[in-house]
């Protein structure tokens, strides 16, 4: 069996450190793991416009580069990228994982799935956000950030990762991905629910299985930032996922995409 290929995309004033915890043991069990850091995060130019489009390209960029199966893994807001990507490039990939992630309706933003479930802003890690100098972006303080994403995984630790957080471009973080059925709805799918998630409400992470049905579901007993606080539990649902959940499948997809392309070029 080919390895599989694993791109782990991080969410809002996160960076690819959050998977440190992650990569190696997904290597150890066969995957080929990446780690991709998204525009709008930590710094941008003045006059760049820096948009769900352009965040999925670079994401989309790694997985044209790779061969065999690809699958998608996307953290928090992360998961609105996976999406946008795999409906670009649905016969790359094998299967998409979303870790407490945004699995939102085509053309719908996490604000409306909130505003329409009865979560009243601010939502979450909202309400301590503060703006940065050219008001284009968020940061998130020190002490909400442990308290918020990172509460399960220890004192210590959830200082030490809240520390990390960067600045944050808003319009590359509110961000509502286009899917159709017959492209991104036809992938194997696995939502990863965290119970004890402080900034996605479960109800909202329910909501988003019920409304985008048809994802395997594995519940942990965690915060927001299983990669840190239910490390083990993650990495054996991931490596359930795309070790076992029809790697074939995308080498098939990946083998049939190569072969178009080397026919075009002849």
């Amino acid at each position: 069996m080919t390895a599989p290929h694993v791109v782990l995309v991080h969410g809002a004033w996160a960076g690819p450190w959050v998977w440190d915890n992650v990569v190696g043991p997904l290597r150890a069990a066969g995957a080929i793991p990446h780690t991709p850091a998204l525009p709008g995060v930590g710094t941008w130019a003045a006059d760049e416009e820096i948009t769900l489009d352009t965040v999925a390209d670079t994401v989309s960029a790694l997985v044209a580069s790779l061969d065999g199966p690809v699958f998608l893994v996307g953290h928090s807001g992360g998961g609105g990228v996976v999406t946008a990507v795999a409906e670009r490039l649905h016969e790359r990939i094998a299967g998409v994982a979303y870790v407490a992630g945004m699995m939102l309706e085509s053309g719908r933003t996490f604000g409306d799935l909130c505003e329409e479930i009865g979560l009243h802003p601010p939502v979450g890690i909202s309400k301590w956000l503060r703006p940065t100098a050219d008001g284009r972006g968020t940061t998130v303080p020190v002490e909400a950030g442990a308290a918020v994403f990172f509460h399960g995984a220890g004192a210590e630790d959830a200082i030490g990762a809240a520390r990390r957080l960067v600045p944050q471009l808003e319009t590359a973080r509110l961000i509502a991905p286009v899917w159709s059925p017959g492209r991104f709805g036809r992938l194997p799918r696995l939502y990863i629910e965290a119970t004890e998630d402080r900034t996605l409400p479960l109800a909202a992470q329910r909501e988003m299985q019920q409304r985008v049905p048809g994802a395997q579901v594995v519940s942990l007993a965690c915060d927001h930032a299983p990669q840190l606080s239910a490390t083990s539990a993650l990495v054996e649902a991931l490596v359930r996922f795309t070790l076992g959940a029809e790697p074939e499948r995308g080498q098939r997809e990946a083998d049939r995409a190569a072969n178009r392309r080397r026919a075009l070029r002849t």
